[in-house]
């Protein structure tokens, strides 16, 4: 797909992280950016800069749980830009600790942030792209968590799945109508981004204080921060998307070493091989800092 000036790019939980990259990376091709996010404040400064940057930005405080809110969303858009190429259905936070100790607060929350942020935003804008015709892009963003599993993040390795499958569905329903519309789904591993602190923009349900007490938690948040804080860039990310995007690429797997990971657990899988835990540094690709020990069946994650 061919991205220039005149387009229209909306990406939502774009005011941080990977959704402000994708925001700003498809800005400097010179398209109008619309940012929808549940942080004002942040909302307000990454619209800021990007103005400040020449790009035409807007931003929408949205919340992709909400369908009202989505559908709101499409129906500004159009009523002021009067289309939309680039949909990146970004938005996504994470709940720590044991299924067994995870509430149905963390799985409604998650669910409704991760998979149904998603599902609002298809039902919200896919109709739209459909009658007016053009080329356009959807860009979900999965994780690796989507492609493998680990311990201690249930909910989010889980909606991660559903985001994948949700993608490769609406990719080949597309494909056999022959939709000039296409479909990526973003699978990263540790990108520097404040996804640990995601509980910040919870109204309800265990605060991120409450989930480190839970077994397990405090010693696997350390490690995830530190993968986090060695992670990929977010701009390096919005680049790998931005090329997925040019080339109708489906998968986009933007770090080395996570195919062969995926074929690993897909080995295992074709060869009737239990699950097995493996270390978050090993998925990660990182170094373990020395000062933060595993936890025993606790430290087995990916992002």
């Amino acid at each position: 797909m061919k991205l220039e000036r005149g387009q229209v790019a909306v990406v939502t939980g774009g005011a941080s992280g990977i959704g402000f990259a994708l925001a700003r990376r498809f800005a400097q091709d010179g398209l109008a950016v619309v940012i929808a996010d549940v942080e004002r404040g942040a909302l307000d400064r990454a619209v800021a800069e990007l103005r400040a940057g020449g790009a035409e930005a807007h931003g929408h405080v949205t919340d992709v749980r909400d369908p009202e809110a989505m559908e709101a969303l499409a129906h500004e858009v159009w009523k002021r830009n009067g289309r939309v190429d680039v949909l990146c259905n970004n938005a996504g936070v994470a709940t720590i600790g044991r299924i067994a100790d995870q509430t149905l607060a963390d799985w409604e929350w998650v669910f409704g942030v991760n998979f149904w942020g998603v599902v609002h935003g298809i039902r919200a804008f896919l109709p739209k792209l459909q009658t007016a015709g053009r080329p356009a892009h959807i860009v979900n963003t999965a994780s690796l968590a989507g492609l493998v599993d680990g311990p201690m993040l249930g909910p989010y390795f889980v909606s991660k799945h559903a985001v994948v499958s949700l993608s490769e569905c609406l990719h080949l329903e597309l494909q056999a109508e022959s939709s000039p519309i296409g479909v990526s789904v973003l699978c990263p591993g540790f990108v520097k981004t404040s996804i640990m602190d995601s509980s910040r923009n919870r109204a309800h349900g265990p605060s991120e204080a409450e989930q480190l007490q839970r077994p397990g938690a405090s010693q696997l948040d350390q490690l995830m921060r530190f993968g986090i804080t060695s992670g990929m860039d977010p701009a390096e990310v919005a680049d790998k998307v931005h090329a997925a995007v040019r080339a109708g690429r489906f998968w986009v797997l933007p770090h080395d070493g996570s195919v062969a990971r995926v074929r690993e657990v897909a080995a295992r899988s074709y060869g009737d091989e239990n699950p097995r835990l493996t270390p978050i540094v090993e998925q990660a690709g990182i170094s373990e800092p020395a000062t933060v020990a595993a936890p025993a069946g606790a430290a087995k994650s990916t992002r």
